[in-house]
């Protein structure tokens, strides 16, 4: 089952009790204006994950996430296709001191038993492999019944997405071996082997310097102005990343 919602509920408080941060924890997911206040969001509520929680970061690359997780109390382990990214995040982690398992691998084959971990993390990961359904099956897997799993994937039914086409200017990452965009229904689709799914719509205009000339010009000072003027319930589905919360 799938529900579209603006704000996912999470309760911390229960947490300890049965073993569902899933209600009470309630961050604010509309009214920050920025991409990289969006980062900060989704990192806030990890760092909110309740003290011991098995983690388990699939694509950690140079462990920026893994860090958050191990500074809250997290038990993590941290895994990644490249040697370099696990050579790097394990670099990070002893350079502020602290510790997780690291271990390369694939994230369509996970080498770790089923039901391990209470959280599993891909964020950014989906729509760079060449077996999406396999890696999201396998984040299943290893997730404890009841668990919660967490991905990011690009949405392409998003403003971003129609303005590049109308602009002819391109998207972030397009030159990668693999790369997907997801319709809210395709994405949903892909996670139809969990119980619960809640999706969040994220990444809304904001000025930005990455382009100049006329075009840059025409994107701050009319269309971020004209696009967040409409209320935000009549295109909240445009989000150009789409999160998930999923319950096992």
């Amino acid at each position: 089952m799938a529900s579209h919602d603006p704000a996912p509920p999470f309760r911390q408080g229960e947490y300890a009790a049965r073993g569902d941060y899933h209600r009470d924890l309630r961050p604010d997911w509309e009214y920050y204006p920025t991409y990289v206040a969006k980062l900060e969001r989704v990192r806030a509520y990890l760092d909110r994950l309740p003290a011991g929680t098995r983690v388990l970061d699939v694509g950690c690359g140079t462990g920026v996430d893994l860090v958050r997780f191990v500074r809250g109390g997290a038990v993590a382990t941290g895994v990644d296709v490249a040697d370099a990214a696990i050579a790097l995040a394990r670099e990070n982690l002893r350079h502020q001191s602290l510790t997780a398992s690291l271990c390369v691998g694939d994230g369509e084959g996970l080498p770790f038993p089923d039901n391990t971990f209470d959280f599993v993390y891909a964020h950014g990961v989906v729509q760079y492999t060449p077996g999406d359904r396999a890696l999201v099956e396998e984040c299943r897997r290893v997730l404890r019944q009841g668990g919660t799993a967490f991905f990011q994937v690009y949405n392409r039914l998003s403003w971003l997405n129609a303005l590049s086409r109308v602009m002819k200017v391109g998207l972030e990452h397009q030159d990668a071996p693999v790369i997907r965009m997801y319709s809210p229904g395709e994405f949903t689709g892909l996670l139809g082997g969990f119980s619960g799914v809640r999706v969040v719509y994220e990444r809304f205009p904001v000025k930005s310097r990455l382009h100049g000339g006329w075009k840059g010009a025409l994107y701050n000072h009319l269309f971020v102005g004209a696009f967040n003027a409409i209320p935000r319930p009549l295109v909240r589905r445009f989000g150009w990343h789409l999160l998930a919360f999923c319950r096992k």
